[in-house]
């Protein structure tokens, strides 16, 4: 045989059939191609790839392997490969994980859209049970119109009726909506799978058919989706009968009754471990006792008998803003502990399997700002670094919503250093200060969110997102991510700190910081009613936020100033990192709207903030926001949805 689509010479006997494997990472494919092949194995690289094929056979037949990949189309190497090789397969075993089941269907369903004969394998049955999840494999078989055979591949449960079955296979049940679409075109290509993908709008099908791909992916993909929840719910319930504790407290987390409070305990967890223990006791120690109380005077006695302290090089290296004193003050005894403990906490929820399920449990707040439940995963990364979660928006589901998270990273996510800071100098101010700021953060997300969803055409797509199950977090793997991810933060962090503190000290020296400070002061006194140093602050925010907010350390402020200031410097432009991947990701034309938009919105609602508590105190604070808030709703409510042209 001599694969048309794919150029993929292989020994195929005449009259044997291919029979192809497939299914999403880690379902356990391999296990079913050893039990096929045996020893019969040969392993040919695929053209223009380094990936390997394997193959080998199967009584009169052969057996060929796929990577692992969540859909059919040409958005990787993967995808094309295991694309082009079901394209021509005679019948396909698709291997469903039991516990995945809503995650693995759609890769079902679209390989019964191809038109080739299909068998389901359901694969680890037993761990589904475990997981209190029965499911109707007979209902199953009859919904897609294929035939399904339960199995427990490790144990090699199933295989046998597995094999005696091929003969069984055959094509499943089509949407007749893409029915209609596929006989269409169809009869142009004469290929059922070549026309599903060039509708769904693959370039490279499109292409070798002489035609221009279609522009029907997002409404395939949408009906799809909710063709495989409904089939979901049909035939799937949980059950209690023998599920461990860890099961229990992975569903509690998940529904709204039980999962809030469970969400509200470990923030408060997270609160108590980086704004008491680390922010308060632990920084008293490295930055008072050992940076300011032993390293600062030390530095600058030993700097200081070589170049008098009051020279230009002086204030450059030891001065107020130098590079060996408030640098590396900042750095090690501020920042590093604040960005360990954030760490510390954000390695425990992934290591655990929690942070999969507060995307679960948040998915319907995130839909009302036109994101579902997948963003909040590069949100709570936003909280360890914006620039690493402004990549990570790759991972949602459609153009839109990435412009939407970008936009809101960008505008209110303080990253794991700055929200150290802020934490530490808000839990010196007491809870309702600290529940004020929240509130603010939280109002402003929704009410730019709902704005951003109302305004831009679209909908946000469906979540689809894998919830391993709960476990203790293993300690080795806790500590080694939050090694890696605060030594990623020193080396960032300390040459951009370096330059931003010369830079400073260079305008100090010259008068200019003086100048400027003066010039802006009708906004940083008139508008934002701090002292005039604040414009240091705020220079020193343009290089990395996190140092604009330990700008306001240092300064003498009242509680409302602090709060205001803290406010503003958290909504404040990205840092100089994230703005690069910003015009990386979203391109210049809109990175030149989201950068100066977020700056405007920084000092309109600092400078509110700051007015209304002149006027109010707290409680014109709380109006603000929740007007805010309210207006949100109301938007979300009666505000028309754009729709796509």
């Amino acid at each position: 045989m001599h694969c048309h689509h794919c150029n993929l010479a292989l020994d195929i006997p005449p009259g044997a059939r291919k029979i192809v494997l497939a299914g999403n990472p880690n379902v356990g494919k391999s296990v079913f191609f050893n039990a096929f092949t045996g020893m019969y194995v040969d392993v040919s690289n695929y053209p223009g790839t380094t990936l390997e094929i394997s193959h080998g056979r199967y009584g009169q037949d052969v057996v060929i392997d796929t990577p692992g990949v969540y859909g059919i189309s040409s958005f990787n190497d993967e995808e094309r490969i295991a694309r082009d090789i079901i394209l021509d397969a005679d019948l396909v075993i698709n291997v469903v994980d039991a516990v995945h089941l809503e995650r693995d269907l759609f890769l079902t369903q679209q390989i019964i859209d191809t038109g080739v004969p299909v068998i389901v394998a359901l694969n680890m049955v037993d761990e589904a049970r475990k997981n209190g999840m029965e499911i109707d494999i007979d209902l199953l078989s009859r919904e897609l119109g294929v035939p399904v055979f339960p199995t427990v591949a490790v144990e090699k449960k199933g295989f046998k009726e597995l094999q005696e079955g091929l003969n069984q296979a055959r094509p499943g049940y089509i949407d007749p909506w893409l029915q209609d679409k596929l006989e269409w075109m169809t009869a142009k290509v004469g290929h059922q799978g070549e026309a599903l993908l060039i509708l769904e709008g693959d370039p490279i099908v499109a292409e070798r058919n002489g035609l221009s791909p279609g522009d029907l992916q997002e409404e395939i993909y949408r009906r799809r989706r909710e063709r495989v929840n409904r089939l979901v719910e049909k035939v799937q319930r949980e059950t209690s009968q023998g599920i461990s504790w860890s099961t229990r407290l992975g569903r509690w987390s998940i529904r709204p009754l039980t999962g809030i409070p469970i969400l509200l305990l470990a923030l408060w967890g997270m609160y108590e471990i980086i704004g008491v223990i680390i922010a308060q006791d632990v920084v008293g120690v490295t930055e008072e006792t050992i940076m300011q109380g032993f390293y600062e005077p030390w530095i600058r006695q030993v700097i200081g008998s070589i170049i008098p302290e009051h020279s230009a090089l002086g204030t450059i290296l030891i001065g107020e803003f130098g590079i060996l004193t408030m640098t590396v003050t900042y750095i090690f005894g501020l920042l590093l502990p604040l960005v360990v403990g954030f760490y510390l906490v954000l390695s425990i929820f992934e290591d655990s399997g929690y942070l999969p399920r507060i995307a679960t449990l948040l998915d319907r707040v995130m839909t009302s700002i036109g994101l579902n439940g997948r963003a909040v995963i590069p949100m709570i990364l936003g909280f360890g670094c914006v620039t690493m979660a402004t990549i990570v928006t790759r991972v949602l589901g459609s153009d839109r919503e990435r412009r939407i998270a970008t936009f809101l990273l960008a505008m209110a996510i303080p990253c794991s250093a700055q929200m150290g800071v802020i934490v530490a100098l808000l839990s010196g101010l007491g809870a309702k200060f600290v529940i004020l700021y929240v509130l603010a953060i939280f109002s402003l997300l929704a009410l730019v969110g709902t704005l951003l969803n109302k305004l831009l055409p679209g909908r946000s797509t469906d979540l689809l997102i894998d919830l391993p199950p709960m476990r203790l977090p293993r300690l080795s793997n806790v500590l080694k991510k939050t090694a890696t991810k605060s030594s990623h933060f020193l080396k960032e962090a300390t040459p951009l700190f370096a330059i931003g503190a010369f830079i400073i000290s260079i305008m100090q020296i010259t008068g200019a910081l003086e100048m400027l400070q003066d010039w802006l002061r009708p906004l940083t006194v008139g508008w934002l009613s701090l002292p005039k140093e604040a414009a240091t602050a705020f220079i020193m925010g343009f290089v990395r936020r996190d140092f604009g907010a330990a700008g306001f350390a240092s300064m003498e402020l009242t509680a409302l100033q602090k709060l205001a200031g803290l406010i503003t410097i958290t909504i404040f432009v990205p840092c100089i990192a994230s703005a690069l991947v910003i015009f990386k990701e979203r391109g210049k034309q809109e990175g030149l709207i989201i950068w100066p938009a977020v700056l405007v919105i920084a000092f309109l609602i600092g400078g509110l903030t700051a007015q209304l508590f002149n006027l109010m105190g707290l409680a014109g604070g709380y109006l603000l926001f929740g007007s805010m808030l309210v207006l949100a709703i109301l938007l979300g409510k009666f505000l028309p949805q754009r729709e796509e042209a």
